[in-house]
This record gives C-alpha cells, sequence and structure tokens, in this order.
C-alpha cells in the first residue's frame, strides 16, 4: 500500500512539472511571437542585403523570431540555423548585448551562443542540428517532414529572396545529395532524413550555423 501511495506521488509530481515546463514554454513563445527588435537590427540587414524591400525585410524578420521559437521548443538540443538572411539577423541582434541578453533570458531562460557549423563538435553534431531544424520547422508549419508538399519558412526563405549567399533546398532533388549552381549550393530537403531522425544529411557541415546547446543558466 506505501509503495502504490509513493507510485502515485511520483507520477502526480512528474505530471505537475511536465505541466510546469509547457506552460513555461507557451509563455516563452507569447513572449516570442509578441517581442519587436530593437529597429537597428533591420537596418543593419538592410545594408547587407540593400536589395531587399521592406516586405522582403520583413520576412527575414518573420525568420528569425521563428529561430527562437524553433529554439525555445528544441531547449538545449543542438539546432542549426537553416537561413543564411536570417543568421544575419541574429548575429546582428546579438550585437544589442543588452537588449539580446534580456530576449534570451524572458524567451529562453539562457543565453543563446551564436556557434558557426564549422566550429561545432564533430559534422555529425551539425547534421544533427538540421535535421532537428527540418523536423521543427514541418510540425510548426504542419507539413509532413518525409514528403513535403513545401518547405518551410526558414528552409524556402534565401532561395525566396534571392540571397546570394544562400542556403537552398530543394524538395525533389532525383536522388542527388547537393547541386552546386551559379547562385550557391541547392541541398535536397528529402535527404536530411528528419521525419525519421536517420539519413546522412542533406547538409554540409558549413550549411549555417548553430545555436549551442549549452548557455547560461537553465531551462
Amino acid at each position: 500500500m506505501k509503495a502504490f501511495i509513493l507510485f502515485i506521488g511520483v507520477a502526480t509530481f512528474i505530471g505537475v512539472l511536465v505541466l510546469a515546463v509547457r506552460q513555461r514554454k507557451h509563455a516563452r513563445a507569447r513572449f516570442i511571437d509578441d517581442f519587436r527588435f530593437p529597429p537597428g537590427v533591420r537596418e543593419r540587414v538592410r545594408k547587407r542585403y540593400p536589395q531587399l524591400t521592406d516586405a522582403q525585410l520583413e520576412r527575414v524578420m518573420l525568420g528569425l523570431t521563428t529561430w527562437f521559437q524553433l529554439s525555445n521548443t528544441a531547449g538545449r538540443a543542438v539546432l542549426s540555423m537553416p537561413s543564411q538572411a536570417a543568421d544575419v539577423a541574429w548575429h546582428e541582434f546579438i550585437l544589442f548585448t543588452r537588449n539580446y541578453r534580456s530576449f534570451c533570458s524572458r524567451a529562453l531562460g539562457r543565453f543563446l551562443h551564436h556557434t558557426p557549423a564549422e566550429a561545432m563538435r564533430t559534422p555529425t553534431e551539425a547534421h544533427e542540428g538540421i535535421r532537428r531544424a527540418w523536423r521543427l520547422s514541418c510540425a510548426r508549419e504542419g507539413i509532413d517532414p518525409r514528403n513535403p508538399a513545401r518547405l518551410p519558412l526558414l528552409f524556402a526563405l534565401d532561395a525566396d529572396l534571392g540571397i546570394a549567399d544562400g542556403f537552398r533546398y530543394a524538395l525533389d532533388c532525383g536522388g542527388m545529395m547537393a547541386q552546386r549552381h551559379a547562385d550557391g549550393t541547392t541541398y535536397c530537403a528529402s535527404h536530411i532524413g528528419c521525419g525519421s531522425g536517420g539519413g546522412d544529411g542533406g547538409c554540409s557541415s558549413d550549411s549555417g550555423c548553430s545555436s549551442d546547446s549549452g548557455g547560461d543558466g537553465g531551462d
């Protein structure tokens, strides 16, 4: 009887803990959606990509918001950035150091480090990060990761905006892993392998930057 009561107590405690974590993530997600980046971030992105219209710049900032939402969902798991344009916006935001640190504390409960993929511990870690980004992006936008009808925002952004140094992904690659075009390299979304958690990954280790799985503070 005592063992049963102890079991019920432990189960209840775990249930309350899980609920608290979910509520905290939901609160952070609302904060991220409502957050307005400093105007200087957008202007710095404009200087990097002067060809972008105001509407296109808004899409870049939406991509950055999406990145932080994915980071909130992923927690401390490694996550790789699929978009060069959103990565530039992220880097510019970090330069507003006090604002960025305060944002990270409220949005993620920790400081989110910007780690270039080539500086990650292993190529496998970078591959795992991009697979996780694909899986979470698809889930967020209601896309089947194994049979996508379209690309999620962060995976479509650079091609849609014509970013010269951007990362490009194709839905149907005809069996090839990656193909280099005049405007960069196109990676195969179908080879990222996020749906099953397997595969070699569709992106090389230089395709994007990653959030550090460590960081300051806890979730």
